[in-house]
């Protein structure tokens, strides 16, 4: 029996209103308005190249903060499907019924253990290094935050529309600045003032396949670290500790996947986007990754992002894995420490 998908989407888009409930003080005003501003314009199926109507989005705002008030104390709704009601992490159980009928769903824990739900079509199913791979399309229900790509109980997800939707909002950063930096590179690969829409997709393209390398970047160093890394995020929650572990695990899945991969096919506008998107932590603690991108683009020779990835592989493995000794050892004080030994 093919789902009913607008009850299928009613319960899912519930689950997202808590999750927002609960989750959206974790960011700063301007972060939470830009991210309110992005949800206003997919939920009402506004185009990127459309100005927002600034009375309705006011009006849309109170609208939903005055509904997450009543859903802070809520529990998240059981997904119904044949007759069986399912809790909505039963990420497996939940896509073995949505899968043959176009659709997929994730249900899992991100940043500050926030949850994230999705449903959406189903763009295609592949397997990577033995991984299902699943690509969605239109989204039909979502939280607040979007990220683009996750791994989850063994599976890679990869939202499509939520990639676009992110490098549309990129690309409007880049252009209030026009700066001639690794972004403006990565542009310059796809020819944007020639046809915006056809250089989006290709963009989108690319990077859907990026997101799909760092995945699987995570997963081989889920396979190296073991299982206690998601008990050390999870301790970590909401600290400086979160942000450095956070970190530490994107450099080792990128040394040990992204950018070989990116590196081997010679990839510029993949390579130009990756470090366009270098900052934060991720930045403060891999100069060597930012150095070695300069030299590149001032000598045209790739030689020393070669040895850096490779040396970058052995190093953030072995400092993540002292990451969880520490937790191994004292798990009460393990938040502080990490802060304070990579704070600068």
């Amino acid at each position: 029996m093919t789902p009913d998908l607008y009850s299928l989407s009613a319960i899912v888009q519930h689950n997202c209103h808590i999750s927002d409930a609960l989750h959206a003080r974790n960011y700063t005003m301007c972060t939470y308005l830009l991210k309110m501003r992005e949800y206003y314009r997919w939920e009402q199926r506004f185009p990127f190249n459309t100005s927002l109507p600034k009375k309705e989005l006011g009006d849309w705002l109170s609208h939903r903060e005055s509904l997450w008030e009543g859903l802070e104390a809520q529990e998240f709704e059981a997904i119904s499907l044949k007759g069986h009601r399912l809790d909505p992490f039963e990420t497996s159980a939940i896509n073995q019924e949505l899968l043959p009928h176009g659709l997929v769903y994730s249900g899992g824990y991100g940043g500050h253990a926030a949850p994230h739900f999705f449903l959406a079509d189903l763009v295609r199913a592949e397997r990577r290094e033995g991984l299902p791979v699943l690509i969605a399309g239109r989204e039909h229900a979502r939280d607040m935050t979007a990220p683009p790509a996750m791994l989850l109980d063994g599976t890679l997800f990869v939202r499509r529309e939520s990639m676009r939707r992110m490098l549309w909002e990129k690309i409007e950063e880049w252009r209030w600045k026009q700066k001639q930096d690794a972004m403006a590179r990565a542009m310059a690969c796809y020819d944007f003032d020639a046809d915006f829409d056809r250089a989006l997709e290709r963009m989108t393209d690319n990077e859907v396949e990026s997101a799909v390398l760092h995945e699987l970047g995570e997963w081989r160093a889920e396979v190296s670290l073991g299982k206690d890394w998601p008990a050390l995020l999870l301790s970590l929650s909401g600290t400086r500790g979160e942000l450095v572990a956070r970190a530490v695990r994107d450099h080792l899945a990128d040394c040990l996947s992204t950018l070989p991969a990116l590196l081997e096919q010679e990839n510029k506008a993949g390579l130009h986007f990756y470090f366009a998107n270098l900052k934060g932590m991720r930045r403060e603690l891999f100069p060597e990754l930012g150095a070695a991108y300069q030299d590149w683009i001032e000598k045209d020779d790739l030689q020393a992002l070669h040895a850096t990835t490779q040396k970058g592989a052995d190093r953030w493995l072995e400092t993540a894995r002292c990451l969880l000794q520490l937790h191994r050892d004292r798990p009460e004080t393990c938040a502080d420490e990490i802060g304070r030994i990579y704070d600068k």
